[in-house]
This record gives C-alpha cells, structure tokens and sequence, in this order.
C-alpha cells in the first residue's frame, strides 16, 4: 500500500474533529518519517486540544508505561492525578488488559492506532470514550513516546447519534 493512501485509510476512520486534527499535526510534523520525535511537537501547536491529551513514556516496551503528562480532562474521567503513574497503576477495571495490549502494539508496531470502548473505567461505564494514540520516538528510531487524544461522551449521545445516522440513510 502506498504509504498516502494508508493515511488517508487511517484518517476516514477519525469521526472525531479533535482526532484528525491531531493525526494531521502528528503527519505534518513527520514530515516523511514513519513518526515525529517528541522534541517536534509542541503544546503551543495544539492548544484547544490539551484538556485531553496525554503523553506516555515508553520504558520498556510490553512492560511499563509512564504517565509523563496528562491533562485536565483525563483527570476529571479517572478521578485523580494520573501524570507520574505508570499504566498498570491505574483503575482500568475488566479494562486493563485492553489497555495494556492497545499500548503495546503502539510501541511494537510504531504505527497509530484508534478505537472506541464503552466505559473506559470503573464506575465510569456510561462513558463512550473515542481514543487516538500515536507514536513518537524521543531520540531515536524507536517508539519511546506515544501521544493520545481521548475524547470521552455520554453513552446515550453516541446512542443517539448513531440512530439519527441510521435514520438519515434510510
């Protein structure tokens, strides 16, 4: 597959605005590159997008992963400060093992990634939550960062959204 058209695949599966934005900044700032070093990316390039934006250190890939920054809304969803733990701290619930693969596969694969769960949390179930992870090298050629958007809505919005979509096509 030619590496353009994979993007676009990649990018029509975005349905969340925040997300390909983000995915447009992460493709600009690879300028080529399989992915942008940590150092290319800048907070000031992205400001409205920060409330949900983490950015997880890759210490040893399939092990451990750090929480080296996390905004405002990610705290709100797990309920405390998440920045400085690292992920197999955190209360993932029937969720961890989920998590844990998706952010493996990240940094193995050095390639983005994005999906949607339904309660991203304990006692956090009437949550739809759309993520977006994607890969940065800090320093190198592997993947020792990973940027993420996480865009978290009432379940019954997404329900609701989905079948005025359904009705329309009719």
């Amino acid at each position: 597959m030619v590496k353009g058209q994979g993007n676009a695949a990649f990018k029509a599966q975005l349905i969340i605005p925040e997300h390909r934005q983000l995915y447009e900044y992460w493709l600009l700032k690879a300028a080529g590159r399989p992915m942008p070093d940590k150092r290319d990316i800048s907070p000031a390039h992205i400001p409205r997008l920060l409330p949900n934006i983490s950015l997880i250190e890759v210490e040893m890939p399939g092990e451990r992963y750090r929480v080296r920054l996390a905004g405002t809304r990610l705290r709100d969803v797990h309920d405390c400060e998440t920045t400085g733990l690292y992920l197999d701290e955190l209360d993932w619930g029937d969720k961890r093992d989920y998590w844990l693969a998706a952010y493996h596969r990240i940094a193995e694969e050095g390639k983005p990634a994005q999906g949607v769960v339904r309660g991203p949390r304990t006692q956090k179930e009437h949550l739809v939550q759309f993520w977006l992870k994607l890969p940065l090298t800090h320093g190198g050629d592997r993947v020792g960062m990973i940027l993420c958007y996480d865009a978290f809505l009432p379940g019954s919005e997404v329900i609701e959204t989905i079948e005025e979509k359904l009705a329309a096509a009719r």
